[in-house]
C-alpha cells in the first residue's frame, strides 16, 4: 500500500481511465475520471470510511495504472469499451457473451437486406438496426419484409458492370415475382433505392407513408387495367396493415424513444430496452448483467446505456429512465455525436412517460424472476447427482470438484495417463492433464498410478491450486491402493478417494473389502461412470497419439531430409507400412513428389523394418 501511495503522485491531472489489478496483474476495475489524480487518490484516502464494495476493492488493488484521454466524453465511451473487453470483476457489463443479431442493409448499388451476427458492431457505410435479443420477433421483420417489398436474396454484388457482362441471370424469384431482376438490369438503380428508402422507413416504424405508397399505385395500377399488378399490391397493403396491427400504438406523440430500466439482485441483473419508434412499439430486448453486490442504481444504469449505445446504430430522440445516470451531461453529449442529432436523456415524474417506464421496470422485474427460477432449476438439476454422490458415499461435502485418473499402454510400451477434472457434473476441459509414466519399466500398472497421483498433488500443493473433493481411480482395489500411498505420503490421506472397477461397476473404498453397495440406476454412479468413460477415452487417445509419434519418428528419424512435414505427407500418402512396402520407388514418388534418392531410402528403410 505504501508503494501505491508513492506512485499517485505520478498520477496526471488529466481527463482519462484507470486500472486497477490485483496481486497477479488481472484488471479488476476500470473507471473513468474528469481529473485522474483526484479520482485514483480518492481510493486510498480513509478507505474505512467508504462503502463495503469499494473497501473490498481497494483491499485487493496490487496495482493501478492509467490512460490519458481529450474529454470527459472520450473517457467516458473508452472505459464502456475497456470494461465490454476485460470484463473486470468489480464492473457491471453485460453478460451475454453471444453475438447478437442485427439487420444489415448494405452500401451496394442493389443493396441486400440481410441478418448478421456480430459482437462488436464497427461504423462503416452499411445501415444496421438492433441488436434483437427476441429471434422470433426478428424473423417475422423479415418475413414480412419480403412479403411487401421485392427483394433479391442473392448474395452477388451487382452493379452495371455485372448487368452488361451477363454474368448473373434471373432465378426463380424472379419469376414468381419476389425480385424484379436486378442482376440483369430488369430494375433500375433509382427505384430499387426508392424501395430501400421505404424498408429503412418501415424498419424505424414509418408505416403510414408505405400505406399511402401502396395504396396509390394499386390505384394507379386498377386505373390503367393492370388488375394482375392492383393485386399484387393489394397484397402487399394487408401485410402491412397485419404487421401494424401487432404493433400496439402507445405513444400519442409519434416520438421516437427508447425506455431503459434495470431489475436486479446481488450479483445478477436484467437491463431491458423498450424501443418505440413513430409512437409504435418497435421491439422489447432484454440483455443479462453482471453486478457487482453494492454496486450503485446510477453507475449500473449508467453502464448499462453505454455498453448498449455502444453495440447499435439506432439512435432515439428521447431515452426514458427511472433514475439518472451518474454522468447524465456527458452520456447526452455522446449520444448527440453518435446519433448526429440531439439526444436527451429524461426521467419522467408522471403522465404518458412515466407510465412507460414503469410498464418497462414491471417487465424487467418479471425477466429477472424468471431468469432466477431458470438459474435455481439448472442448479438443482446439476446437482442431483453430486448430491446423490455425497449421500452414497458418505462423505461430508458434496463433491462438487472430482478428479479421475487411468493408465494406457499397449504391452508396456509408451506407458501414458490422463486426468480428467469435473466440476458440478460437468467436464472442465481447461483443468485436463496428460502424463508420460517416467519411473517405471514394464508393465506396472499399480506404480504408475502410485506416480501420476503423486506428481500431480505434489504440483498443487506446491502451486497452491485447489484440490479436489473427490478423487476417481479407474481400476480396482490395486490401483486403488497405490494412488491412496501416494496422497498418504504427501499428507493427503484425508482426500476421498475411490476406485471403479469395470468388469461389475462396482465402487471401491480404501479399507474396504466389500464394494459399495450403490444401486445400479442412481444418478450419481450414472455421473461416475461418465466420469471414468471420459478418463478412459482421454487415456487412450493420448496413449495412441504418442504411439503413433513414436512409431514414425522410429522408422524415419534416421533418413536424412526427412523432417516432420515431409514425414506428415508420407503417413497421407499411406495408409501403413505394408501399402510402403508394396510400392516401388516411382510409386512412392508420384505419391509424394519427394525426390527419387529419399524414395529410394524410404523403400529401403520400410524393407528392413
Amino acid at each position: 500500500m505504501k508503494e501505491l501511495k508513492q506512485k499517485l503522485s505520478q498520477v496526471p491531472k488529466s481527463p482519462g481511465v484507470y486500472f486497477f489489478h490485483d496481486i497477479e496483474g488481472n484488471i479488476i476495475y476500470i473507471g473513468k475520471a474528469k481529473i485522474l489524480r483526484n479520482r485514483v487518490r480518492s481510493y486510498f484516502t480513509k478507505p474505512e470510511s467508504k462503502d463495503a464494495k469499494t473497501q473490498v476493492l481497494v483491499k485487493q488493488i496490487a496495482n493501478f495504472e492509467w490512460m490519458v484521454v481529450r474529454s470527459e466524453v472520450e473517457a467516458l465511451l473508452t472505459e464502456a469499451n475497456l470494461i465490454k473487453e476485460h470484463k473486470p470483476r468489480y464492473n457491471v457489463f453485460l453478460k451475454d457473451d453471444k453475438t447478437f443479431p442485427y439487420i444489415r442493409i448494405t452500401n451496394e448499388p442493389y443493396p441486400r437486406v440481410e441478418i448478421i451476427r456480430q459482437k462488436n458492431l464497427s461504423k462503416d457505410d452499411h445501415n444496421y438496426f438492433g441488436p434483437f435479443t427476441d429471434a422470433g420477433y426478428l424473423r417475422e421483420i423479415l418475413r414480412v419484409l419480403h412479403k411487401i417489398f421485392p427483394l433479391r436474396t442473392c448474395t452477388y454484388f451487382i452493379d452495371e458492370n455485372t448487368i452488361k457482362e451477363g454474368k448473373i441471370k434471373v432465378c426463380l424469384d424472379y419469376h414468381i415475382k419476389r425480385c424484379e431482376g436486378p442482376c440483369e438490369g430488369l430494375v433500375s438503380e433509382e427505384n430499387y433505392s426508392k424501395m430501400i428508402l421505404q424498408i429503412i422507413q418501415f424498419l424505424k416504424g414509418r408505416n403510414k407513408d408505405i400505406q399511402q405508397h401502396l395504396m396509390q399505385e394499386m390505384e394507379k395500377a386498377s386505373t390503367d387495367l393492370q388488375f394482375e399488378d392492383a393485386a399484387h399490391y393489394r397484397d402487399q397493403l394487408h401485410a402491412v396493415t397485419q404487421f401494424m396491427k401487432k404493433q400496439k400504438k402507445i405513444s400519442q406523440d409519434f416520438m421516437d424513444r427508447d425506455v431503459i430500466t434495470v431489475s436486479s439482485e446481488n450479483r445478477l441483473g436484467i437491463g431491458l430496452v423498450m424501443r418505440i419508434r413513430n409512437g409504435h412499439m418497435m421491439g422489447r430486448e432484454k440483455f443479462i448483467l453482471k453486478l457487482h453486490d453494492a454496486e450503485a442504481d446510477t453507475k449500473k444504469i449508467e453502464q448499462f446505456l453505454l455498453q448498449y449505445y455502444a453495440s447499435t446504430m439506432d439512435y432515439p430522440k428521447e431515452v426514458l429512465l427511472e433514475i439518472p445516470p451518474a454522468d447524465t451531461l456527458n452520456i447526452e453529449t455522446w449520444l448527440s455525436k453518435s446519433g448526429k442529432k440531439k439526444v436527451k436523456l429524461l426521467v419522467p415524474q408522471k403522465g404518458e412517460k412515466r407510465k412507460l417506464v414503469e410498464i418497462s421496470k414491471r417487465n424487467a422485474d418479471l425477466l429477472l424472476g424468471e431468469l432466477k427460477l431458470k438459474q435455481a432449476k439448472r442448479k438443482e438439476l446439476l446437482n442431483k447427482p453430486v448430491l446423490q454422490l455425497q449421500e452414497v458415499l458418505g462423505m461430508e461435502v458434496p463433491p462438487r470438484r472430482i478428479e479421475a485418473f487411468d493408465n494406457s499402454n499397449i504391452h508396456g510400451s509408451n506407458p501414458v495417463a490422463g486426468m480428467v477434472c469435473f466440476v458440478d457434473g460437468k467436464p472442465k476441459k481447461s483443468e485436463y492433464r496428460k502424463f508420460h509414466i517416467k519411473s517405471v519399466i514394464g508393465i506396472d500398472d499399480f506404480a504408475s498410478m502410485r506416480e501420476v497421483v503423486h506428481r500431480r498433488y505434489s504440483r498443487q500443493l506446491k502451486e497452491k491450486n485447489p484440490l479436489p473433493d473427490l478423487i476417481l481411480i479407474d481400476g480396482g482395489k490395486g490401483q486403488l491402493s497405490a494412488a491412496k500411498s501416494a496422497l498418504d505420503a504427501l499428507g493427503l490421506g484425508y482426500l476421498s478417494v475411490i476406485g471403479l472397477a469395470k468388469r461389475l461397476e462396482e465402487v471401491f473404498k480404501p479399507g474396504m473389502k466389500a464394494a459399495q453397495n450403490i444401486s445400479k440406476t442412481s444418478a450419481g454412479l450414472h455421473l461416475l461412470r461418465a466420469i471414468r468413460d471420459e478418463v478412459h477415452r482421454f487415456a487412450i487417445s493420448f496413449h495412441r497419439s504418442t504411439r503413433e509419434k513414436e512409431m514414425t519418428k522410429s522408422i524415419f528419424s534416421g533418413i536424412k531430409g526427412m523432417g516432420a512435414k515431409r514425414t506428415q505427407k508420407l503417413w497421407k500418402s499411406f495408409k501403413s507400412i505394408e501399402e510402403m512396402k508394396s510400392a516401388d520407388i516411382q510409386g512412392i514418388r508420384d505419391k509424394t513428389g519427394f525426390p527419387l534418392n529419399l524414395c529410394e531410402k524410404i523403400l529401403a528403410e520400410v524393407k528392413e523394418g
